[in-house]
């Protein structure tokens, strides 16, 4: 089931459309922070995940960007994993990938979190904002 529709995309949460392999070869290649994690990790996370959203293009089908998230499913959701490849880059697909996981659908009135070095700005145009005095975080041990 296609949730959205736009311009030459589509923006879809059917996780058996998910192209796996090619999820996984910008993860494992492009993405600073998927780097370290091996391809059995990953297909556990897919496996595991509350929610994906995936870009295709309308035309050919292939898959052009990628959202997860995990979720308690009635309060609290992490988003991770998100990407949109570069030569799908520059028309808004990444800002409508994003709406589509965190605002048109069942997280929509959710806590979101999220880790992020390089795409503040985008984030807060979603309402995120840096923690406050609240939160707390454990790194992952070596």
């Amino acid at each position: 089931m296609v949730i959205f529709n736009f311009g030459a995309y589509e923006l879809d949460d059917d996780a058996n459309r998910t192209d796996r392999d090619a999820v996984w070869e910008f993860l494992s290649a492009e993405a600073y922070w998927g780097r370290t994690r091996s391809r059995a990790d990953f297909d556990a996370q897919l496996a595991s995940a509350w929610r994906v959203v995936g870009a295709y293009e309308t035309a050919t089908g292939r898959q052009v960007g990628f959202a997860r998230a995990i979720s308690d499913g009635v309060a609290f959701a992490y988003l991770s994993d998100v990407f949109i490849l570069a030569d799908a880059r520059g028309g808004g697909l990444g800002r409508e990938l994003v709406a589509t996981m965190i605002d048109r659908g069942p997280g929509a009135g959710f806590r979101w979190s999220l880790h992020t070095s390089d795409a503040h700005d985008l984030y807060r145009k979603y309402g995120f904002t840096e923690p406050d005095t609240r939160y707390m975080e454990r790194p992952s041990r070596p």
